[in-house]
Protein backbone atom coordinates (compact mmCIF):
# COMPACT_ATOMS: atom_id res chain seq x y z
CA UNK A 1 0.00 0.00 0.00
CA UNK A 2 1.41 3.38 -0.98
CA UNK A 3 0.65 6.77 0.54
CA UNK A 4 -2.39 7.44 -1.66
CA UNK A 5 -5.88 7.61 -0.23
CA UNK A 6 -7.78 4.33 -0.48
CA UNK A 7 -11.46 4.55 -1.41
CA UNK A 8 -13.67 2.27 0.68
CA UNK A 9 -17.21 1.80 -0.60
CA UNK A 10 -19.92 0.28 1.57
CA UNK A 11 -22.38 -1.04 -1.01
CA UNK A 12 -25.84 -1.25 0.55
CA UNK A 13 -29.32 -1.89 -0.72
CA UNK A 14 -32.35 -3.86 0.28
CA UNK A 15 -32.81 -7.51 -0.65
CA UNK A 16 -33.08 -7.99 -4.41
CA UNK A 17 -32.28 -4.38 -5.30
CA UNK A 18 -29.45 -5.26 -7.70
CA UNK A 19 -26.30 -4.80 -5.55
CA UNK A 20 -24.54 -7.95 -6.72
CA UNK A 21 -25.33 -7.31 -10.39
CA UNK A 22 -24.04 -3.74 -10.11
CA UNK A 23 -20.83 -4.90 -8.47
CA UNK A 24 -20.32 -7.79 -10.86
CA UNK A 25 -20.71 -5.48 -13.86
CA UNK A 26 -18.14 -3.08 -12.37
CA UNK A 27 -15.64 -5.88 -11.78
CA UNK A 28 -15.85 -6.71 -15.47
CA UNK A 29 -14.43 -3.29 -16.40
CA UNK A 30 -10.67 -2.66 -16.71
CA UNK A 31 -11.11 0.19 -14.21
CA UNK A 32 -11.74 -2.41 -11.50
CA UNK A 33 -8.28 -3.98 -11.73
CA UNK A 34 -7.13 -2.11 -8.62
CA UNK A 35 -10.12 -3.25 -6.52
CA UNK A 36 -10.58 -5.70 -3.66
CA UNK A 37 -14.01 -6.97 -2.64
CA UNK A 38 -15.49 -8.09 0.66
CA UNK A 39 -18.80 -9.94 0.48
CA UNK A 40 -21.09 -10.45 3.46
CA UNK A 41 -24.11 -12.69 3.32
CA UNK A 42 -26.59 -14.04 5.82
CA UNK A 43 -26.56 -17.80 5.54
CA UNK A 44 -24.14 -20.66 5.09
CA UNK A 45 -23.87 -20.55 1.30
CA UNK A 46 -21.98 -17.57 -0.11
CA UNK A 47 -23.75 -17.45 -3.46
CA UNK A 48 -22.94 -13.80 -4.14
CA UNK A 49 -19.26 -14.54 -3.69
CA UNK A 50 -19.48 -17.34 -6.24
CA UNK A 51 -21.22 -15.05 -8.74
CA UNK A 52 -18.65 -12.30 -8.27
CA UNK A 53 -15.71 -14.64 -8.80
CA UNK A 54 -16.99 -15.40 -12.30
CA UNK A 55 -15.11 -13.14 -14.66
CA UNK A 56 -13.33 -11.18 -11.93
CA UNK A 57 -9.94 -12.64 -12.77
CA UNK A 58 -7.37 -12.33 -9.99
CA UNK A 59 -9.19 -9.72 -7.95
CA UNK A 60 -8.97 -10.48 -4.22
CA UNK A 61 -12.41 -11.39 -2.82
CA UNK A 62 -12.88 -12.04 0.89
CA UNK A 63 -16.00 -13.72 2.26
CA UNK A 64 -17.70 -12.91 5.56
CA UNK A 65 -20.48 -15.40 6.12
CA UNK A 66 -20.92 -15.52 9.89
CA UNK A 67 -23.91 -13.21 10.06
CA UNK A 68 -25.05 -9.75 9.13
CA UNK A 69 -22.03 -7.46 8.89
CA UNK A 70 -23.69 -4.68 10.86
CA UNK A 71 -24.16 -6.58 14.10
CA UNK A 72 -22.15 -9.80 14.17
CA UNK A 73 -18.61 -9.64 12.90
CA UNK A 74 -17.05 -6.41 14.20
CA UNK A 75 -13.36 -7.14 14.57
CA UNK A 76 -13.49 -9.79 11.82
CA UNK A 77 -14.35 -7.07 9.34
CA UNK A 78 -11.53 -4.84 10.59
CA UNK A 79 -9.09 -7.77 10.38
CA UNK A 80 -10.17 -8.59 6.82
CA UNK A 81 -9.76 -4.99 5.68
CA UNK A 82 -6.35 -4.72 7.30
CA UNK A 83 -5.28 -7.97 5.64
CA UNK A 84 -6.38 -6.77 2.20
CA UNK A 85 -4.58 -3.45 2.59
CA UNK A 86 -1.32 -4.97 3.80
CA UNK A 87 -1.23 -7.92 1.40
CA UNK A 88 1.45 -7.68 -1.36
CA UNK A 89 0.06 -6.96 -4.80
CA UNK A 90 0.64 -9.39 -7.70
CA UNK A 91 3.69 -8.77 -9.88
CA UNK A 92 2.96 -6.04 -12.40
CA UNK A 93 -0.22 -4.93 -10.67
CA UNK A 94 -0.60 -1.36 -9.53
CA UNK A 95 -1.42 -0.33 -5.97
CA UNK A 96 -4.77 -1.12 -4.39
CA UNK A 97 -7.06 1.86 -5.01
CA UNK A 98 -10.41 0.76 -3.61
CA UNK A 99 -12.14 -1.81 -1.46
CA UNK A 100 -15.83 -2.53 -1.93
CA UNK A 101 -17.80 -4.13 0.89
CA UNK A 102 -21.05 -5.62 -0.38
CA UNK A 103 -23.19 -5.72 2.73
CA UNK A 104 -26.17 -8.00 3.08
CA UNK A 105 -29.58 -6.67 2.17
CA UNK A 106 -30.48 -6.43 5.86
CA UNK A 107 -27.38 -4.57 7.04
CA UNK A 108 -27.61 -1.21 8.78
CA UNK A 109 -24.75 1.10 7.67
CA UNK A 110 -24.08 2.84 11.00
CA UNK A 111 -22.43 -0.08 12.83
CA UNK A 112 -20.31 -0.83 9.76
CA UNK A 113 -18.89 2.69 9.82
CA UNK A 114 -18.13 2.38 13.53
CA UNK A 115 -15.99 -0.66 12.74
CA UNK A 116 -14.11 1.30 10.07
CA UNK A 117 -13.17 3.90 12.67
CA UNK A 118 -10.75 1.36 14.16
CA UNK A 119 -8.66 1.55 10.95
CA UNK A 120 -7.55 5.16 11.40
CA UNK A 121 -3.93 4.19 10.74
CA UNK A 122 -4.80 3.67 7.08
CA UNK A 123 -5.68 6.57 4.80
CA UNK A 124 -9.23 5.53 3.90
CA UNK A 125 -11.90 7.68 2.25
CA UNK A 126 -15.26 6.08 3.07
CA UNK A 127 -18.45 6.41 1.04
CA UNK A 128 -21.78 4.60 1.35
CA UNK A 129 -23.35 3.65 -1.98
CA UNK A 130 -27.00 2.62 -1.94
CA UNK A 131 -29.15 0.98 -4.61
CA UNK A 132 -32.66 2.17 -5.48
CA UNK A 133 -34.69 -0.51 -7.25
CA UNK A 134 -36.74 1.31 -9.89
CA UNK A 135 -39.15 -1.61 -10.26
CA UNK A 136 -40.22 -1.24 -6.63
CA UNK A 137 -39.64 2.46 -6.13
CA UNK A 138 -40.03 3.51 -2.52
CA UNK A 139 -42.38 0.65 -1.64
CA UNK A 140 -39.67 -1.12 0.37
CA UNK A 141 -39.47 1.84 2.76
CA UNK A 142 -41.83 -0.07 5.04
CA UNK A 143 -38.65 -1.90 6.09
CA UNK A 144 -36.47 0.03 8.52
CA UNK A 145 -33.31 -1.42 6.99
CA UNK A 146 -34.13 0.00 3.55
CA UNK A 147 -34.78 3.49 4.90
CA UNK A 148 -31.58 3.42 6.96
CA UNK A 149 -29.56 2.35 3.92
CA UNK A 150 -30.91 5.15 1.73
CA UNK A 151 -30.54 7.79 4.42
CA UNK A 152 -26.92 6.81 5.09
CA UNK A 153 -25.87 6.85 1.45
CA UNK A 154 -23.53 9.45 0.02
CA UNK A 155 -24.48 8.21 -3.45
CA UNK A 156 -27.66 6.38 -4.55
CA UNK A 157 -27.71 4.41 -7.80
CA UNK A 158 -30.99 3.75 -9.61
CA UNK A 159 -30.95 0.09 -10.67
CA UNK A 160 -32.98 -2.00 -13.16
CA UNK A 161 -33.47 0.95 -15.51
CA UNK A 162 -33.96 -1.50 -18.38
CA UNK A 163 -37.09 -2.87 -16.73
CA UNK A 164 -39.03 0.39 -16.34
CA UNK A 165 -40.37 3.15 -18.58
CA UNK A 166 -38.19 6.17 -19.25
CA UNK A 167 -40.57 8.32 -17.20
CA UNK A 168 -39.86 6.21 -14.11
CA UNK A 169 -36.14 6.75 -14.61
CA UNK A 170 -36.69 10.49 -15.03
CA UNK A 171 -38.63 10.56 -11.74
CA UNK A 172 -35.93 8.70 -9.81
CA UNK A 173 -33.94 11.78 -8.59
CA UNK A 174 -37.00 13.41 -7.04
CA UNK A 175 -38.14 10.12 -5.49
CA UNK A 176 -34.70 9.60 -3.97
CA UNK A 177 -34.53 13.20 -2.74
CA UNK A 178 -37.75 12.64 -0.79
CA UNK A 179 -35.81 10.25 1.44
CA UNK A 180 -32.27 11.64 1.21
CA UNK A 181 -31.76 15.09 -0.33
CA UNK A 182 -28.06 14.89 0.55
CA UNK A 183 -27.20 11.99 -1.73
CA UNK A 184 -25.58 12.25 -5.12
CA UNK A 185 -27.91 10.45 -7.54
CA UNK A 186 -26.82 8.20 -10.41
CA UNK A 187 -29.83 7.63 -12.67
CA UNK A 188 -29.13 6.95 -16.33
CA UNK A 189 -30.22 4.46 -18.94
CA UNK A 190 -26.63 3.86 -20.03
CA UNK A 191 -25.51 0.84 -18.05
CA UNK A 192 -21.75 1.29 -18.52
CA UNK A 193 -21.75 4.89 -17.30
CA UNK A 194 -23.99 3.95 -14.36
CA UNK A 195 -21.64 1.19 -13.26
CA UNK A 196 -18.51 3.36 -13.46
CA UNK A 197 -20.20 6.33 -11.76
CA UNK A 198 -21.34 4.12 -8.88
CA UNK A 199 -17.77 3.56 -7.70
CA UNK A 200 -16.09 6.78 -8.78
CA UNK A 201 -14.25 8.68 -6.02
CA UNK A 202 -16.61 10.85 -4.02
CA UNK A 203 -14.98 14.27 -3.92
CA UNK A 204 -17.92 16.71 -3.97
CA UNK A 205 -19.67 18.33 -1.03
CA UNK A 206 -23.31 19.44 -0.87
CA UNK A 207 -24.33 23.07 -0.90
CA UNK A 208 -27.76 23.46 0.63
CA UNK A 209 -30.57 25.54 -0.79
CA UNK A 210 -34.19 25.99 0.26
CA UNK A 211 -37.15 26.46 -2.06
CA UNK A 212 -40.94 26.24 -1.98
CA UNK A 213 -42.08 23.10 -3.79
CA UNK A 214 -44.88 20.57 -3.63
CA UNK A 215 -44.52 16.83 -3.87
CA UNK A 216 -44.84 13.48 -2.18
CA UNK A 217 -43.22 13.21 1.21
CA UNK A 218 -42.14 9.78 2.30
CA UNK A 219 -44.05 7.83 4.94
CA UNK A 220 -42.24 7.62 8.29
CA UNK A 221 -39.27 9.72 7.14
CA UNK A 222 -38.83 13.30 8.33
CA UNK A 223 -36.29 15.57 6.64
CA UNK A 224 -35.68 18.88 8.36
CA UNK A 225 -33.30 21.80 8.13
CA UNK A 226 -32.16 23.79 11.15
CA UNK A 227 -30.02 26.93 11.33
CA UNK A 228 -28.19 28.45 14.29
CA UNK A 229 -29.99 31.44 15.77
CA UNK A 230 -26.76 33.19 16.75
CA UNK A 231 -23.04 32.50 16.96
CA UNK A 232 -22.51 29.00 18.32
CA UNK A 233 -19.88 27.92 20.81
CA UNK A 234 -18.36 24.55 19.97
CA UNK A 235 -19.29 23.10 23.37
CA UNK A 236 -22.93 24.05 22.86
CA UNK A 237 -22.96 22.54 19.38
CA UNK A 238 -21.45 19.30 20.68
CA UNK A 239 -23.98 19.15 23.51
CA UNK A 240 -26.90 19.77 21.13
CA UNK A 241 -25.79 17.03 18.75
CA UNK A 242 -25.21 14.61 21.61
CA UNK A 243 -28.64 15.34 23.05
CA UNK A 244 -30.29 14.96 19.64
CA UNK A 245 -28.64 11.56 19.15
CA UNK A 246 -29.67 10.50 22.65
CA UNK A 247 -33.27 11.61 22.17
CA UNK A 248 -33.81 9.97 18.78
CA UNK A 249 -31.56 6.93 19.16
CA UNK A 250 -32.01 4.43 16.32
CA UNK A 251 -34.57 6.71 14.67
CA UNK A 252 -31.79 9.15 13.75
CA UNK A 253 -30.65 8.19 10.26
CA UNK A 254 -28.42 11.01 9.01
CA UNK A 255 -27.07 14.47 9.83
CA UNK A 256 -25.00 16.59 7.51
CA UNK A 257 -24.24 20.26 7.24
CA UNK A 258 -21.92 23.17 7.86
CA UNK A 259 -21.96 25.16 11.09
CA UNK A 260 -19.88 28.20 11.94
CA UNK A 261 -18.60 28.17 15.51
CA UNK A 262 -16.97 30.91 17.53
CA UNK A 263 -13.69 29.02 17.84
CA UNK A 264 -13.05 28.54 14.10
CA UNK A 265 -12.68 30.92 11.15
CA UNK A 266 -13.85 28.14 8.85
CA UNK A 267 -17.24 26.40 9.11
CA UNK A 268 -17.23 22.89 10.56
CA UNK A 269 -18.42 19.97 8.47
CA UNK A 270 -20.82 17.97 10.66
CA UNK A 271 -21.81 14.49 9.53
CA UNK A 272 -23.29 11.39 11.09
CA UNK A 273 -24.71 8.10 9.90
CA UNK A 274 -27.16 7.05 12.56
CA UNK A 275 -25.63 8.09 15.87
CA UNK A 276 -22.07 7.56 14.58
CA UNK A 277 -20.47 10.98 14.08
CA UNK A 278 -17.40 11.73 12.00
CA UNK A 279 -14.98 14.08 13.77
CA UNK A 280 -16.04 17.67 12.94
CA UNK A 281 -13.45 19.32 10.71
CA UNK A 282 -12.96 22.86 9.39
CA UNK A 283 -13.85 23.14 5.74
CA UNK A 284 -12.05 25.67 3.56
CA UNK A 285 -14.54 27.26 1.19
CA UNK A 286 -14.23 30.38 -0.95
CA UNK A 287 -17.81 31.64 -0.68
CA UNK A 288 -19.54 31.98 2.67
CA UNK A 289 -21.87 28.96 2.90
CA UNK A 290 -25.22 28.81 4.63
CA UNK A 291 -24.75 27.62 8.21
CA UNK A 292 -27.27 24.82 8.62
CA UNK A 293 -27.83 21.16 9.39
CA UNK A 294 -29.99 18.69 7.51
CA UNK A 295 -31.47 15.99 9.73
CA UNK A 296 -33.08 12.79 8.44
CA UNK A 297 -34.99 10.73 10.98
CA UNK A 298 -37.65 8.05 11.11
CA UNK A 299 -40.94 8.25 13.04
CA UNK A 300 -40.04 11.61 14.55
CA UNK A 301 -42.25 14.52 15.57
CA UNK A 302 -41.30 18.12 14.88
CA UNK A 303 -41.58 18.97 18.57
CA UNK A 304 -38.84 16.46 19.46
CA UNK A 305 -36.22 18.35 17.48
CA UNK A 306 -37.47 21.70 18.75
CA UNK A 307 -37.01 20.64 22.39
CA UNK A 308 -33.35 19.62 22.15
CA UNK A 309 -31.09 21.40 24.64
CA UNK A 310 -29.38 23.85 24.74
CA UNK A 311 -32.72 25.47 23.99
CA UNK A 312 -32.80 28.21 21.36
CA UNK A 313 -29.53 27.20 19.73
CA UNK A 314 -31.12 26.30 16.38
CA UNK A 315 -34.28 27.40 14.62
CA UNK A 316 -36.31 24.97 12.54
CA UNK A 317 -36.43 26.31 8.97
CA UNK A 318 -38.21 23.46 7.22
CA UNK A 319 -39.86 20.18 8.08
CA UNK A 320 -40.93 17.59 5.53
CA UNK A 321 -43.32 14.83 6.55
CA UNK A 322 -46.39 13.37 4.83
CA UNK A 323 -49.94 14.47 5.41
CA UNK A 324 -52.79 11.89 5.35
CA UNK A 325 -53.31 12.40 1.61
CA UNK A 326 -49.70 11.54 0.90
CA UNK A 327 -48.92 15.02 -0.47
CA UNK A 328 -47.79 18.16 1.25
CA UNK A 329 -46.75 21.73 0.46
CA UNK A 330 -43.58 22.45 2.34
CA UNK A 331 -40.14 23.94 2.20
CA UNK A 332 -37.89 21.41 0.51
CA UNK A 333 -34.15 20.99 0.93
CA UNK A 334 -32.05 20.77 -2.20
CA UNK A 335 -28.46 19.61 -2.13
CA UNK A 336 -26.44 20.88 -5.08
CA UNK A 337 -23.17 18.98 -5.47
CA UNK A 338 -20.12 21.12 -6.02
CA UNK A 339 -16.44 20.24 -6.17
Amino acid sequence: MNGDVLDFFVLTGFLGSGKTTLLRDFLGHPEAADTAVIVNEVGEIGLDGVLLREGSGELPIAMLSNGCVCCQIGSDLAFTIDRLIMAPRPAGAGPLRRIILEASGLSMPGPVLRTLATLAEHRIRVAVVGTFDLTRGSDVAAYEEAVAQWAAAHRIVATKADLVASADLDDAPSMIANVNPLAEVVATADRASTVLAAFAPLTALPRFDVANVSGSAHPRVAVCLVRPVTEVAYADLAAWLDNLAGALGERLLRIKGLVRVAESEQPLLIESVGTTFSPPRPLRVEAAPVSCLVIIARDTEQSEVGQIAPAGLFELCSWKTPDPSGRTDRLAIRAEWVA
